[in-house]
């Protein structure tokens, strides 16, 4: 019965979503305008975790200036919701025109001789970064995907799911990646595979820390332990708001030699290049998550039991 309930559930959201998604996206931003008063001021969303992370993370500003990125945070999510639903009906035309892609040659050069792994965070709007496959050359060898955390709420990942489908982006799932990706390999395909890298891993998952924005923060190593498992190329993504509504992401070859690169090497790279991101238009990151909810302190703690 609650599988029923919840396919039922499914194609009624499915098409709520699918209808409003017809609004322009102009019409869509209004709402986003109208929203932002209700989460910011009235429901205060998140806001006790944005404030303590921007603190933390940017102790030499002035007050002033973290109340100002923060406004702009929580102006940016609400757009970020409204992009989102969007891109549940937006033509393939109008994704390449709202998001553009450079160094797309490196990566199509670098994907027909290996496969490649590709760094990014939740910076602008990482749901549109999926329509990477719409910039590749068309080859059946290639696996193209992200790898995506099954939400807790089956509707609304499978809605998800079919979002980040739509432009024939593979969603593989956290757990079943390795096997996955290995397989591939192993049947002589390659693959272009996204990682967002950034969320705090499980107490298990953490291998290890890093400075981040002045906190001693853990990472994910799966992008760096299954780039040198297959020696794939590595790739930084830098995203850039262009103006509302558009956005520019950077392919950066950060190598194409991954097994030169010491243990956690990479992941460093990584979370030096995403900080770089971060500070330079700081209202464009997940500030609402609770990044830093396992410290440093309570995992020295935990090896000494």
């Amino acid at each position: 019965m609650k599988k029923f309930l919840n396919t039922v559930l499914y194609y009624i959201i499915f098409a709520l979503w699918y209808v409003i998604s017809l609004l322009p996206l102009q019409v869509l931003y209004l709402f986003s305008d109208l929203t932002f008063p209700l989460i910011y001021h009235v429901i205060g969303y998140r806001r006790k975790v944005v404030r303590k992370n921007l603190k933390e993370a940017f102790p030499d500003k002035q007050v002033t200036e973290l109340i100002e990125i923060e406004r702009k945070f929580y102006r940016f999510f609400c757009d970020y919701v409204a992009e989102t639903v969007k891109m549940f009906s937006m033509s393939e035309k109008e994704m390449r025109r709202r998001m553009t892609m450079g160094g797309i040659d490196v990566l199509n050069q670098e994907s027909k001789k290996k496969s490649c792994v590709l760094y990014l965070g939740h910076y602008c709007n990482w749901e549109w970064i999926s329509s990477i496959p719409l910039h590749l050359d068309n080859d059946e060898d290639l696996l193209l995907g992200q790898i995506y955390h099954q939400l807790e709420n089956p509707v609304i990942d499978k809605l998800f799911l079919y979002s980040r489908h739509r432009f024939r982006a593979n969603n593989i799932e956290m757990f079943s990646a390795l096997r996955t990706l290995v397989r591939a390999t192993r049947q002589n395909k390659r693959f272009v595979i996204g990682f967002i890298s950034d969320q705090s891993p499980n107490w298990d998952f953490i291998n290890m820390w890093t400075d981040f924005l002045h906190h001693k923060t853990s990472f994910f190593v799966g992008a760096e332990n299954m780039a040198k498992l297959t020696d794939a190329a590595v790739f930084y993504i830098d995203v850039k708001r262009v103006k509302r509504g558009y956005y520019h992401a950077e392919f950066v070859l950060m190598t194409d030699e991954p097994k030169t690169y010491e243990n956690y090497e990479l992941t460093v790279d990584y979370a030096k290049r995403l900080e770089e991101t971060i500070c330079r238009e700081p209202q464009y990151w997940l500030w609402s998550h609770n990044r830093w909810k396992r410290t440093y302190e309570q995992y020295l703690e935990r090896k000494k039991k």
